[in-house]
């Protein structure tokens, strides 16, 4: 036989698109249209109904950046289509190409009832099925034009990413507004003929199966009359009967399709834009649940619940309902889907019990999934953070996107540093908006790396992002995957079914120990630093408010915070969303999430100072208050007394220009440029610094990276380097005890003070940028004369080790990465810690000098200037603090870290304030000392090994205890797990390295 493939597949690829697609609406007749633009930000639905409208037509432009326009379509269906099928087709000038970035709509109607979504992909109003014909048609629809700013030339900086600059020029043409008849012979024929064609198309081409699907479909086609396709649809469908109905093979891997929609929280759009994104997606998906028996939705996150809850009243009794019959899931657990590498220990715990809680309590559902498709990448504590709040899975497909090295399994389980294990599911279909294409089904099959021993991979199906979510097209196309054959098998599953399949088909997978490390994106780990502090600022300050609130109830009946505090856990964990936290969202968001954190700080500080002023009494004794887990200048953990003074500084001119501090355990030099080049440990008698290599050292990079700028920063920003040696000003401060520098590049200026406190083995660096640079990269350098193949990284609960050198290209990868509070390095005897009080993003490079010793060099992220999507990313003044404290061993630099990130608060009082609790061993960090979120006045605490060894300690309570139980996050008591004992108001626990424990102590 003559080889014609490819001219049936140009065939079928033509009649297809010219004639079959199109007579989906064999007939249609124009609505009335008319429009009134709302004045300024969303009005509520009432306002939108009742406001007077002004005709329009298609063809018309509309829609102000960032506006809400609400359209009344008006129209009677004709007679003639009696008995038949109609639907309002409403285009409002959507681009299919972009699903989810761009305008979208909700349709209602004229009572105020929701209907579902308007989406690119999604432009049809079910108006009967069948018609009488006569109705009358009246819907509303809220319009939100929402402009692209990621667009067919991607990266270019825009202002439409404000509202305060974006403008006002309309952004969309209005387009189809039609009551059309649906025919849905001809739909079903479109299905049939996409679903063969792409399935053909990914077998191989000497495949018996390819040439039977060709056949079938040539067949089909000529059965089409292009004339009347309507009338010659069904004889077209018979001719593929047979080969829709072959079986898939018993070997063919299996696919569990979960219904889903991946909603950014916020990204190229505002928080408040988010709230419509999800309104309009649950009510899409709960239409779809009743037209659809064999589908099923889930929605992570437990926000956007919480969103559709307080702001659509009327579609969240919709999703109750279907909650209730088991096809709309809650899934991952947690309040957002949050960054993992930059949120705290606590802010991760309380990811999950926030999220948890809200299921809990809404559906009584506990799932134990945590679903993560889009974040950039994974903490190595945050395996131990999932088992300890109850689950015991994980899902992410972000990890497919790594550059350099393609990870080896699909399916394993995640050790993570405490030794706790995961099983984790990477979706070989590579993306979290799976739409059924037949390319998709067999790249997963083609691409699933753990053939032989597994066959089971799950496919999240959808438009994300206010894309609109699974459509009827993704459930026909399932439908016909479900068994046939050369293709994978579909089948709609929850996510708790899946995972159950697939650990009980492959129960002991391969390990992989440590952070799940993304090969991408390393730069989110710097910019918009003004959000970065705002969020360690809010940890530390919740830490606080917390610790005094409770100890204030204890001690005085101070009036716990409850709703408060939860209120404010809830924004803190919103805005750790991993495209607020990393950076990456639009210039919006970051203005909003600025002024959010300053307002928390205020309520903060309120609760704190008015616990503390309880605690304090009246008087006139000086008092400093410890929030710091550790005892520092006598001052014990959690506690308040008058700080003890220890020793003196001196700071005298340094030969040759600058100065020398000199506090009897440090001698520092700063020289005339305002560079260290000498820190010396004087008990030691170690130097830190390497031979001619100066600390403190400013260093600026250009910065644009191949693409995702706000997000990517790459190797090649290496090649060129600037060192900003050059000093205005050097000078000695009035304290006696610092260095004054100034220096100014380009259009930015900064002003450094060093400082050595008395009684201090820590070198401060406090540094000021005025920062107004373009697609720059700036770097804090210390040179350290350490050999060291690894360093410590402070992460969630405990710290991990990264390699200095780049042996492999795993290693090499990693040349941006992320700590908490400190970054340690340490040969056997002596170690340098590198601390800070709000920076994330490093890099840890090692030379051999001439002189045979090693240079590791610990280089702090500063600051970016990426011009997308915020044009003026970080411009202005920023504030850092950094510490170097040389001689440190591992728990120094937990110490330390600790410390710089909980200034001690000095007021005046009639006495000392005793601990609530206390830990007799440094290596036992308590994390959280608060009052039972149940309301009962149970004392709960949270701590964990901090060394990386085995720890006994004692636990002393400042309270009378009448009872003890070890707990899960959510403070349930943990039924397989036996209580520490308590002996009077002594507690003794032993942990394993870096393990997490919670207890909740009973009141007299």
């Amino acid at each position: 036989m003559h080889d014609d493939r490819t001219l049936v597949e140009a065939r079928l690829a033509r009649v297809l698109d010219e004639r079959i697609r199109p007579a989906v609406y064999p007939e249609s007749v124009p609505l009335e249209v008319a429009v009134w633009h709302a004045p300024g930000e969303p009005v509520p639905v009432a306002e939108g109904l009742a406001a007077a409208p002004e005709p329009v037509g298609v063809g018309a432009r509309w829609g102000a950046p960032w506006g809400t326009s609400w359209f009344r379509v008006t129209g009677s269906v004709p007679e003639r289509w009696a008995g038949r099928t109609v639907e309002a087709v409403l285009d409002l000038g959507f681009d299919e190409n972009m699903p989810g970035f761009q305008c979208e709509g909700l349709v209602y109607r004229p009572d105020g009832t929701p209907v579902k979504g308007l989406n690119p992909r999604n432009q049809w109003v079910r108006i009967g099925a069948p018609v009488e014909g006569g109705e009358e048609v009246r819907l509303h629809i809220e319009a939100a034009s929402n402009p692209v700013i990621l667009g067919y030339h991607p990266f270019r900086p825009t202002p439409l990413g404000d509202k305060e600059t974006a403008g006002s020029a309309p952004q969309y043409t209005l387009a189809r507004m039609d009551l059309a008849v649906f025919d849905e012979t001809v739909w079903q024929l479109v299905a049939d003929l996409e679903v063969l064609g792409e399935l053909m198309a990914e077998l191989p081409v000497d495949a018996p199966r390819r040439w039977e699907i060709l056949r079938a479909v040539e067949r089909a086609l000529d059965a089409v009359d292009l004339q009347d396709v309507g009338g010659t649809a069904r004889r077209a469908r018979s001719c593929l009967a047979d080969v829709l109905a072959a079986p898939a093979a018993p070997s063919a891997h299996r696919i569990s399709a979960v219904g889903h929609a991946h909603i950014d929280s916020a990204w190229l759009w505002p928080l408040r834009e988010t709230v419509r994104k999800v309104a309009r997606t649950t009510a899409n998906m709960t239409a779809l649940l009743d037209d659809e028996p064999d589908f099923v939705f889930a929605m992570s996150q437990a926000q956007q619940w919480a969103w559709v809850k307080e702001h659509r009243p009327e579609v969240w009794a919709r999703v109750k309902k279907a909650v209730a019959d088991g096809r709309f899931v809650p899934a991952g657990g947690m309040w957002v889907e949050s960054d993992t590498n930059m949120p705290g220990s606590e802010a991760m715990a309380r990811q999950f019990v926030h999220g948890k809680r809200f299921f809990l309590d809404e559906f009584g559902i506990e799932n134990e999934e945590a679903w993560l498709p889009d974040t950039f990448g994974f903490a190595a504590g945050l395996p131990q953070i999932i088992k300890a709040a109850g689950s015991k899975y994980l899902l992410t497909q972000k990890i497919s996107w790594s550059r350099t090295n393609s990870f080896p399994h699909h399916t394993f389980r995640w050790e993570g540093l405490d030794g706790t294990r995961i099983f984790t599911h990477f979706p070989p279909v590579d993306t979290y908006n799976c739409s059924m294409k037949g390319a998709e089904i067999a790249h997963a099959v083609r691409n699933f790396k753990d053939k032989g021993v597994a066959r089971h991979s799950l496919a999240p199906t959808g438009w994300g992002d206010g894309g609109g979510g699974t459509t009827r097209e993704m459930v026909a196309r399932a439908a016909r995957l479900r068994n046939l054959e050369g293709s994978a098998t579909v089948t709609w599953e929850t996510p708790s079914a899946f995972f159950a399949k697939a650990e009980a088909e492959y129960p002991e997978p391969p390990v992989w120990v440590g952070e799940l490390y993304l090969e991408l994106h390393r730069a989110t780990l710097t910019s918009q630093a003004g959000t970065k502090q705002g969020n360690r600022r809010s940890e530390h300050l919740l830490r606080e408010a917390e610790l005094w609130a409770a100890t204030a109830a204890v001690r005085t009946g101070f009036p716990y915070p409850h709703e408060e505090l939860d209120r404010i856990w809830k924004t803190v964990l919103l805005h750790q969303f991993h495209d607020i936290l990393p950076g990456s969202s639009i210039a919006w968001v970051h203005r909003e999430a600025r002024a959010t954190y300053a307002r928390i700080a205020g309520e903060l500080d309120g609760i704190i100072g008015r616990a503390q002023r309880a605690l304090a009494g009246e008087g006139t004794v000086p008092l400093v208050f410890n929030s710091a887990p550790h005892t520092r200048a006598g001052v014990p953990a959690g506690g308040a007394r008058t700080a003890a003074a220890d020793g003196r500084t001196a700071l005298d001119a340094r030969p040759g220009g600058g100065y020398v501090l000199d506090n009897g355990l440090l001698r520092t030099e700063i020289d005339a440029r305002g560079l260290l080049v000498s820190v010396h440990d004087t008990e030691a008698d170690r130097e830190a610094l390497a031979p001619g290599r100066p600390g403190n050292l400013l260093q600026l990079h250009p910065d644009l990276p191949n693409m995702w700028d706000a997000w990517d920063v790459d190797a090649f920003y290496r090649n060129t380097v600037t060192d900003l040696t050059d000093a205005q000003e050097v000078t000695a401060g009035e304290d006696g005890a610092s260095v004054r520098v100034v220096r100014s590049f380009g259009a930015s200026r900064v002003t450094q003070v060093l400082s050595l406190a008395p009684g201090e083995r820590r070198l401060v660096v406090d540094t000021e940028v005025d920062w107004h640079e373009t697609e720059k990269f700036l770097k804090l350098a210390f040179p350290l004369d350490l050999h060291a193949e690894r360093y410590a990284s402070e992460t969630q609960f405990g710290h991990f080790f990264r390699p200095t050198h780049t042996n492999t290209s795993w290693e090499a990868a990693k040349f941006e990465a992320c700590n908490h509070r400190f970054v340690h390095l340490q040969e056997p005897d002596w170690g340098v810690a590198v601390v800070n009080d709000s920076t994330y993003g490093h890099d840890v490079t090692r030379t051999v000098r001439d002189d045979g010793g090693t240079t590791t060099t610990v280089r702090v992220s500063l600051l970016r200037a990426p011009r997308f999507p915020d044009p003026e990313t970080d411009q202005g003044v920023h504030r850092f603090r950094h510490a170097l404290v040389p001689g440190a061993a591992i728990g120094d630099a937990v110490r330390e870290g600790w410390r710089i990130n909980l200034p001690e608060r000095h007021l005046t009082g009639a006495g000392e304030v005793a601990p609530l609790v206390t830990a007799d061993r440094d290596a036992v960090v308590v994390t959280a000392v608060k009052l039972a979120d149940d309301g009962s006045g149970d004392v709960v605490v949270r701590f964990h090994e901090a060394h990386g060894a085995r720890a006994r300690a004692t636990l002393t309570t400042g309270f009378t205890a009448t009872g003890v139980e070890v707990t899960d996050l959510l403070e349930r008591p943990l039924a397989d797990t036996p209580a520490p004992p308590l002996d009077g108001d002594r507690i003794t626990v032993r942990l394993r390295p870096f393990q997490l424990m919670t207890l909740r102590l009973k009141r007299a």
